[in-house]
């Protein structure tokens, strides 16, 4: 008998768009791939949830975005119910959804992050409280979601006073120049280092995920020993969070060293998204990289 995964896609956060088209690509793979597959766009209705996760699927792919779906809430469910999920559990995905507590435990690991303060939105709205440039970003939310670049010379304010929907905090962070990178962890290995560029100036959310928003370079074209040392870094933070199955770091490379921007414990799964090229790369088909997050499902201890 084939075994029946149930994806979670879709959700109710910034990111649900994406979701749908993630969770549409996961469950072709896996039907692809001779699992059977019932998918849930997944709505703010828990009992409608539970009745839809009975009886109980071998395995869920969760391949929701954003809030609620990334950050421990739906990990906890999965946990009550004893249904292995894939990608990080409950912790380590709340602690990589916090940006701030994620870089405490990054800069204890000894790996580089920007400085950055965390500030009121009142603060923001008043004026620069860190020297220029530097970005502003929400404490927890994915996929760029009201990130911004305040430059030099920049005459708009970093905020407008009805232009933050995103809690009362801000988290305000020094900008690296230089190129982006992103290397995809898939257990414990680091597949490959991609450079990202995009003619938007910034990967923003709609370089991210809009047809021809962004160039992918894979392998990206730097210096060997700075590829190892993205491997490297991105390893370490995936470890130092606790993740397990597939995760995604951001860094950014000045020229000199590396920068740790962040970790995404559910990364894309769209067709312009940088996991799938990754798998790619190191020889892993779509439907081979789907199958291997199913397989590899677990849940909390």
């Amino acid at each position: 008998m084939n075994r029946h995964v149930t994806v979670l896609m879709g959700g109710w956060s910034a990111e649900r768009e994406v979701s749908l088209v993630s969770g549409a690509a996961v469950a072709n793979g896996l039907r692809e791939s001779a699992y059977r597959v019932t998918a849930i766009d997944v709505q703010r209705d828990v009992g409608s949830l539970l009745t839809r996760l009975y009886p109980r699927p071998d395995a869920v792919f969760n391949a929701l975005h954003g809030r609620f779906g990334e950050d421990g809430c739906i990990q906890g469910l999965l946990n009550i119910l004893d249904i292995p999920y894939t990608h990080s559990g409950m912790l380590a995905s709340a602690l990589a959804m916090d940006k701030p507590t994620a870089k405490r435990l990054f800069a204890d690991a000894g790996i580089p992050v920007a400085d950055h303060v965390i500030a009121s939105r009142e603060a923001v709205i008043a004026g620069d409280v860190m020297p220029r440039p530097y970005v502003v970003k929400p404490l927890n939310e994915g996929s760029s979601v009201g990130v911004r670049i305040v430059r030099d010379g920049d005459n708009a304010p970093a905020l407008e006073p009805s232009d933050w929907p995103f809690g009362r905090q801000v988290m305000v962070e020094k900008f690296i120049s230089g190129r982006e990178l992103t290397v995809v962890v898939m257990g414990d290995r680091p597949l490959a280092v991609t450079e990202i560029t995009t003619h938007r100036g910034f990967y923003d959310y709609d370089a991210k995920y809009a047809d021809g928003g962004s160039i992918h370079v894979v392998p990206a074209d730097i210096d060997a020993a700075v590829a190892e040392q993205a491997m490297e870094l991105s390893l370490r933070a995936h470890q130092a969070l606790g993740c397990r199955g597939v995760s995604r770091a951001d860094l950014r490379y000045d020229g000199e060293g590396l920068y740790l921007l962040e970790v995404n414990t559910q990364p894309g799964m769209t067709p312009t998204s940088l996991v799938p090229e990754q798998a790619a790369h190191v020889g892993l088909s779509f439907n081979e990289l789907v199958a291997w997050m199913v397989e590899n499902a677990e849940c909390d201890g």
